[in-house]
């Protein structure tokens, strides 16, 4: 079945078509780039011009930067403080028509990772860790979701962990790799303590540099690099659309 599948995020919002059988992205992804401010207006207006540019008349699955629950939008870190207590998935379906629904952003990476990545067939507690403009985390338990566990903003040295380790803050504080790799390790490591997974997938951005700092990560957890990368968060927002196994 082919689902739009739309990755929102707080530089970019990317759709595509997938096929949820394969998880293979069926047509070129569109990347807009995501407004400033994030309101929800502004990004609803965004989504729908996707929506529109594949001319879809199906359901969409949508990943957002938020806890979300049935719809609703609970937190707002990277995006416009406006969106508290929106429920999304409505507004989405009032300015389409479509059947709709909307899941954290790291859920979704988590779940294309674990049905058609590297978490295919891994059992036990599995931690799904992004590195982007903040940290995203999923977590699973013999490839079932745990939603919304949002663990990259525990405190480390007094402060929110994503504002230590996030790959935004090594380009924006050109970190050397080493450097930076030693905070992953000490965020990892905090993590490590609380879960005690048996596998650490890395995605985001820096996994495709995932060799410059793998070597500095200490935990006893097996970590692997995420294999499908920018397509994760499109894939697994395909994967959550209404009427999807």
């Amino acid at each position: 079945m082919e689902v739009l599948g739309i990755d929102i995020g707080g530089t970019g919002i990317k759709g595509a078509p997938v096929d949820t059988k394969t998880g293979a992205i069926t047509r070129d992804r569109l990347r807009i780039l995501t407004p400033q401010p994030a309101t929800p207006g502004a990004i609803i207006d965004t989504v729908k011009a996707i929506v529109d540019h594949y001319k879809w008349t199906g359901p969409v699955g949508c990943g957002f930067p938020a806890v979300i629950k049935d719809g609703c939008v609970h937190t707002a870190s990277n995006i416009s403080s406006d969106w508290i207590g929106v429920n999304a998935r409505d507004l989405l379906q009032e300015a389409t028509g479509l059947s709709t629904n909307f899941l954290n952003d790291a859920d979704a990476a988590g779940l294309a990772e674990m049905r058609f990545g590297a978490g295919r067939s891994q059992t036990g507690l599995v931690l799904i860790v992004t590195l982007g403009t903040g940290i995203g985390t999923s977590v699973f338990i013999n490839q079932t979701l745990i939603p919304n566990t949002e663990l990259g903003h525990i405190e480390l040295r007094g402060k929110d962990a994503e504002k230590r380790a996030s790959e935004r803050v090594r380009i924006t504080r050109k970190l050397s790799w080493k450097k930076w790799g030693i905070r992953v390790d000490e965020y990892l490591t905090a993590i490590e303590a609380l879960l005690w997974p048996d596998m650490i997938i890395i995605g985001g951005g820096a996994s495709r540099k995932h060799e410059r700092y793998f070597p500095y990560l200490t935990v006893s957890a097996q970590i692997v690099p995420a294999q499908l990368r920018n397509q994760a968060g499109i894939i697994g927002a395909a994967l959550a659309a209404p009427g999807i196994e």
